[in-house]
């Protein structure tokens, strides 16, 4: 039953996926037509941690960039956006890359800015997916992942964006692709796996350009945004670690190994051993497959879902880059064949990112790291076979 799964037909995959689509848009449509005011039926803004983006954008409008930083008045911005309402603090974590970015969106009022958020970098995480997710854009819209990143109003689309189109282009365009990973300097923990593939790859050109890029972003985020967001960020970095540490965020909703183990009451030393000695596994094993010098997406693959198990910060949202290593896993199986155990890997996944937090808070089951392991560990065995594109 689970070791080849033949009971998930393609007929029955395509009624769940129909079934997943319909209940998520339905889910969707609810929180809007119950919210007042831009708050859902929880008090709480729509697109919740969109909120930090567009009231970082605001403030560094009207009373300067260096304030941004400031938690209090990031803070009370945040009330006052939504008549005073007494919301709990949605904290602005990323370095100043990342407000060039988000800094034209309290040019369009709240509702709009976050429609047109999702819309664009929606876009271009379908247009950087390109061939892989032809023929399944459905089934990539049904990702519950998407639809929780689409909750928070949250830059999962991006990154999975940057991250797709510049593994697709390592070898054909290896400028490009290192520009797109200097851009993902805005979410530096995301970047841990990237220069194993670099090194070991010889990929040196890449290297270059995303080093460029990186420091060119940072350069005029100076020039545009002055010194005082740098040092605000630093400052505020303290303080991301201590929401890590002390479960500020929530362990079950950190979907991590190192929360995984702090929901166990694991120490803090124990859960950061442990963070650290799968991320250097994760990096010995795709060193190793990029050795064996496979195609492009095997390495954007497992790339991927490297990614998502060397960082400590993961949040649900941060699940629509697993979309990259499923994608490619469920192509290339209809051609060749699903190997064993494949399609339950292929199931879990999919649908983890819906019941991870909630398995996690009621069950004390932390299965996130598990299933992503086994993703990753299904993208290097298959990628050791040959591809059909």
């Amino acid at each position: 039953m689970l070791r080849d799964a033949l009971w998930m037909t393609p007929e029955r995959a395509l009624a769940y996926r129909n079934i997943l689509l319909v209940a998520q848009a339905l889910a969707a449509v609810f929180l809007v037509a119950s919210s007042h005011g831009g708050l859902d039926f929880d008090n709480r803004p729509l697109g919740t941690d969109f909120v930090s983006f567009w009231t970082a954008s605001k403030i560094a409008l009207s009373d300067g960039p260096g304030r941004v930083y400031d938690t209090t008045v990031h803070l009370a911005a945040q009330r006052e956006a939504f008549g005073g309402t007494p919301l709990n603090y949605t904290a602005f974590f990323y370095p100043p890359l990342f407000l060039l970015i988000c800094l034209p969106l309290a040019l369009l009022p709240y509702g709009w800015a976050l429609i047109g958020w999702l819309s664009v970098t929606g876009a271009l995480l379908l247009a950087a997916l390109g061939r892989l997710v032809r023929g399944h854009v459905l089934a990539a819209l049904a990702f519950p992942a998407v639809w929780l990143n689409m909750a928070h109003g949250q830059n999962g689309f991006l990154t999975a964006a940057l991250f797709a189109g510049a593994t697709w282009n390592l070898e054909a365009r290896p400028i490009l692709a290192g520009v797109l990973l200097g851009c993902l300097s805005y979410k530096p923990h995301f970047l841990l796996m990237v220069p194993v593939v670099l090194i070991v790859g010889a990929r040196w050109r890449s290297a270059a350009a995303a080093a460029a890029t990186a420091g060119t972003m940072c350069v005029l985020s100076v020039a545009l945004l002055g010194t005082a967001p740098w040092f605000g960020f630093f400052t505020n970095s303290a303080l991301a670690r201590e929401a890590l540490e002390r479960g500020m965020v929530g362990n079950y909703k950190m979907q991590s190994l190192f929360a995984a183990i702090r929901v166990f009451d694991g120490s803090l030393t124990v859960a950061y051993m442990a963070q650290a000695l799968l991320a250097l596994a994760v990096a010995a094993v795709l060193a190793w497959l990029c050795r064996k010098a496979p195609s492009r997406e095997t390495i954007g693959a497992a790339l991927a879902a490297a990614t998502l198990l060397a960082s400590p910060f993961l949040l649900v949202y941060d699940f629509v880059l697993l979309a990259v290593p499923l994608l490619w896993i469920w192509r290339d199986a209809r051609t060749t064949g699903f190997l064993p155990w494949e399609k339950t890997v292929l199931i879990a996944g999919f649908f983890m990112p819906l019941i991870s937090s909630e398995a996690a808070f009621w069950l004390h089951f932390p299965m996130a790291p598990l299933v992503v392991l086994a993703v990753f560990a299904s993208v290097v065995r298959r990628g050791m076979r040959p591809i059909s594109l």
